[in-house]
């Protein structure tokens, strides 16, 4: 019997838009213990933005440059933070109900570290590809920012997903990368960077603790 050659796809900004997404889910649905879920539907934009009434970013590079961002309303801000804050154990009067303290935005950037940690390990592992990121920056937005990014980027290219939270609250992600495409090499006997001896979870986590994040 001849057996069919599997036809190898090749990685584009779409795969790692993805791996990005479903990093996000993960980790504002572990630490909320709420259901979060993205649109199906993937918006082509021109210009990542910083918009009312929260907006989060980072910027990574390595193997390819760009730029993370997280929109928010105040409402998507505070149901998020404040379930973090219960899952927590902390009590309903030291949970603020305003989504300019200091506390939400302490929160926030801490999620998005999570999960710009996670997207960095799912990268590694599944790609081979290894980023490293800034510091998360939080900033409450009273009107429309443009944000560009401060580096290296050739023909960037820019999408942007709709999140939904359990009680029906949207918020955004952009994501902003060079344009590049990964392809996989056809050669069976490289096994990549992984450790075949250590789990897919031992392998992120000790991805993980070599990042200074």
């Amino acid at each position: 019997m001849i057996s069919k050659k599997v036809a190898k796809k090749n990685k584009t900004t779409e795969d790692v838009l993805l791996i990005l997404c479903k990093a996000v889910q993960k980790i504002l649905t572990q630490t909320t213990n709420n259901d979060i879920h993205y649109s199906p539907m993937v918006q082509k934009i021109t210009k990542t933005c910083l918009k009312p009434d929260i907006g989060c970013f980072v910027l990574f590079e390595g193997a390819f440059s760009g730029l993370i961002i997280i929109n928010m309303s105040s409402g998507a801000a505070l149901e998020i933070y404040q379930a973090y804050m219960q899952q927590m154990g902390f009590s309903h009067d030291e949970i603020s109900d305003q989504h300019t303290s200091d506390d939400v935005s302490n929160v926030l950037g801490e999620l998005m570290n999570q999960i710009v940690g996670d997207f960095q390990g799912e990268l590694e592992h599944q790609l081979s590809l290894s980023i490293s990121q800034t510091q998360p920056k939080m900033l409450v937005v009273n009107k429309e920012l443009i944000l560009s990014i401060n580096a290296n980027i050739e023909r960037p290219q820019s999408r942007r997903v709709v999140f939904r939270t359990s009680n029906h609250k949207t918020f955004n992600l952009e994501m902003s990368m060079e344009r590049t495409e990964f392809i996989e090499l056809d050669d069976p006997g490289n096994t990549g960077f992984s450790d075949s001896n250590l789990t897919k979870d031992e392998q992120n986590q000790a991805f993980l603790d070599d990042l200074d994040i």
